[in-house]
């Protein structure tokens, strides 16, 4: 991302009109540069080696190499957009730790989704080609976001956007700040507590985790976020009261 806060794109597809069609999104929308479009992994291999890229949208079915075989090629300062046909490849793209999915034919809306993760993620994330990818700091990428199944879709979610999240038998329903309605998947909250880093989520109630990033407000034995009072119970409230000092 240069000092101007411009992102220069690449838009890799075999199709000419998929390829077409995420171009003209990138040309009609503000702080997007399209440095190029190619067809094939040995053509994007050249523009990013040739350009500075921050974003590729990569399409995962291409002759030759696929997406996901390119996209393990591609300088870690480069971060990938995957865009598909197919739903099956999802969760393959998000092992990469690719910065969205995007299900073909993407609107336009879709696509500036992509583009509101990448502007945050680009701008608080400090250039990964000033210091060596250590093991810590690729644990840390690695949970930036997690991954959930929801109405037929994998939805992935930014770590520290999650408030709080409840467990209803065998579902849980994830809270965000981006968002008045909560996530619902089926799931159960232990399996999601296990994914969650302990260093920032908390269980408090056995139908309860909280982000202890979030909490300002505790009110007798209640955590009072989001308009809501969680209650805490009395085998957490010990370590939860130390926890926030």
């Amino acid at each position: 991302m240069t000092e101007t806060g411009t992102i220069r794109c690449l838009v890799v597809d075999d199709e000419p009109l998929a390829a077409a069609l995420i171009s003209s999104y990138v040309n009609r929308t503000p702080g997007l540069v399209l440095v190029g479009e190619a067809h094939n992994a040995d053509a994007a291999l050249a523009v990013v080696n040739a350009e500075a890229v921050d974003l590729v949208f990569l399409d995962i079915h291409m002759p030759g190499l696929s997406g996901t075989q390119l996209a393990r090629l591609l300088p870690a300062t480069t971060r990938v957009v995957f865009t598909t046909a197919y739903t099956d490849h999802a969760l393959e793209g998000f092992r990469l730790d690719a910065l969205h999915y995007l299900l073909k034919p993407v609107s336009y809306e879709e696509f500036m989704e992509a583009i509101v993760r990448a502007r945050r993620l680009l701008q608080s994330r400090p250039d990964v080609a000033e210091t060596a990818p250590d093991e810590q700091t690729q644990t840390r990428v690695s949970r930036e976001f997690i991954t959930v199944k929801s109405e037929y879709r994998l939805v992935r979610i930014p770590v520290a956007e999650i408030e709080y999240i409840e467990g209803l038998k065998d579902y849980v329903k994830i809270y965000t700040a981006e968002s008045d309605k909560a996530i619902l998947s089926l799931m159960s909250i232990k399996s999601l507590e296990d994914t969650l880093p302990p260093e920032q989520f908390m269980r408090v109630h056995r139908s309860f985790i909280v982000n202890i990033d979030k909490v300002r407000v505790v009110e007798r034995n209640c955590i009072i976020m989001g308009g809501r009072a969680i209650p805490v119970s009395d085998s957490y409230r010990r370590d939860f009261l130390a926890r926030i000092g």
